[in-house]
């Protein structure tokens, strides 16, 4: 997904040109607010939202749920571990041979399916958020939203390296499949694979003192250097009202479904 996520990052829609600044404020605030929710009603109403928000950036949904299926895969044992974790049966409602049904393994059901919602939501708006912008230019508004600048530059480097050291661990593999060598689930496999990866950090180590250098010899400071600069209009300040907005109400909702729940004062 890191490699690809900025694939439609040419395209031309509303989210595109947002000022990134405030997208991702904006679509983050929203993130945290669809976290922070524990009624599955409103969850799914900030699900409903982060798919809009893809919809309005025009980025293929094949794409963005090709992307998602490997949490998926991660979140979906929730529904199996959760219900067996409550030692609380509650009222029972039916038995259906071994199985049991109670007010409070539907509820146990209901927020497990809360959880994976919540972090299908959040994965989601990642899209919208990260991927409508280059990742240079991403990484220019974490600048200049003020973060940490180590912070920044360890997302730069991460970024432009990551693919570097995948290409450096495929070349390792096929030597390793050109010399005879063949996976599989036994000590030696193991063994292989844990010095190929050592020497993955070896080289790793190598190539990161070699870019110090050069980066030091070329009068590197510290900053991201690009050719685009941000210039926030009124529809920035509109949409990122409009989002922020959205997810402060979401809370509001969650606080007076609270106050209701519990009768008040």
């Amino acid at each position: 997904m890191i490699s690809e996520i900025d694939r439609y990052a040419s395209l031309a829609s509303p989210i595109h040109r947002w000022d990134p600044r405030f997208r991702l404020v904006s679509i983050f605030t929203l993130i945290f607010s669809v976290v922070l929710l524990y009624n599955l009603q409103l969850v799914v109403i900030g699900m409903i939202s982060a798919i809009i928000l893809v919809c309005i950036s025009k980025i293929p949904f094949s794409f963005v749920l090709s992307r998602m299926k490997l949490v998926f895969i991660f979140v979906l044992p929730f529904f199996i571990i959760i219900p067996f974790t409550l030692t609380d049966t509650g009222l029972e409602i039916a038995h259906l041979g071994m199985v049991t049904v109670s007010y409070r393994g539907i509820e146990s059901v209901e927020f497990a399916a809360m959880i994976v919602l919540k972090a299908l939501t959040a994965v989601m708006l990642i899209f919208p958020m990260i991927g409508t912008s280059r990742m240079d230019i991403t990484i220019k508004a974490l600048e200049g939203l003020h973060l940490p600048n180590k912070l920044v530059q360890m997302f730069a480097f991460t970024y432009r390296y990551i693919f570097v050291l995948d290409d450096e661990f495929m070349r390792t593999d096929r030597a390793l499949t050109s010399r005879g060598f063949k996976k599989r689930g036994d000590l030696y496999t193991l063994t292989t694979m844990s010095k190929a990866i050592a020497m993955l950090f070896v080289k790793s180590y190598e190539r990161a003192d070699r870019v110090f250098y050069a980066m030091r010899s070329k009068g590197y400071a510290g900053t991201v250097a690009t050719l685009h600069e941000f210039h926030a209009g009124r529809q920035d300040w509109v949409n990122a009202a409009f989002v922020v907005g959205f997810a402060l109400l979401l809370q509001v909702a969650a606080t007076s479904d609270t106050f209701s729940a519990t009768g008040g004062f």
